[in-house]
């Protein structure tokens, strides 16, 4: 059964975002970075490029031929990447839980501060709740990810 982990009240959830992605590529992990609106996607993937000035997280869209061999991927559509292990939301202000999002081994919800998105994660949360899937939190005034 998929664990699902939200991480909650991030200041800057796309800055939040290529942290993670980053740690993701250290820990030799491979995941899928979702979001139903391509126009956030794609600012977060313009932010990936300039996150660092001295490393970079290798990333391509979903349907790039390059896919299989890129370990993080980034989709607004309902692609499935069964050969990815993580599938971190970036979801933003909707309600409905990411496209095959079962399929995965873990689900990572990236959950700001603003009160809109905050309640669709409420939303979110009750849904996976309500279907057994076994949730955790995390807060943003833990350590970030590295």
């Amino acid at each position: 059964m998929t664990r699902i982990d939200f991480h909650f009240n991030l200041v800057d959830r796309l800055d939040y975002a290529c942290r993670l992605a980053r740690k993701i590529v250290r820990s030799g992990e491979r995941a899928t970075f979702w979001c139903a609106d391509s126009a956030l996607l794609a600012q977060w993937d313009a932010q990936l490029w300039s996150f660092s000035p001295v490393e970079f997280v290798p990333h391509v869209s979903a349907d790039d031929p390059l896919a299989a061999d890129t370990p993080i991927i980034l989709s607004s559509s309902g692609i499935e990447r069964p050969d990815r292990s993580i599938l971190v939301s970036l979801l933003g202000q909707g309600s409905e839980p990411a496209a095959h999002f079962s399929r995965y081994q873990r689900l990572i919800e990236l959950v700001s501060t603003d009160s809109a998105d905050r309640s669709a994660a409420r939303d979110r949360w009750r849904f996976y709740r309500d279907r057994g899937y076994p949730i955790h939190t995390h807060e943003a005034g833990t350590p970030r990810p590295a």
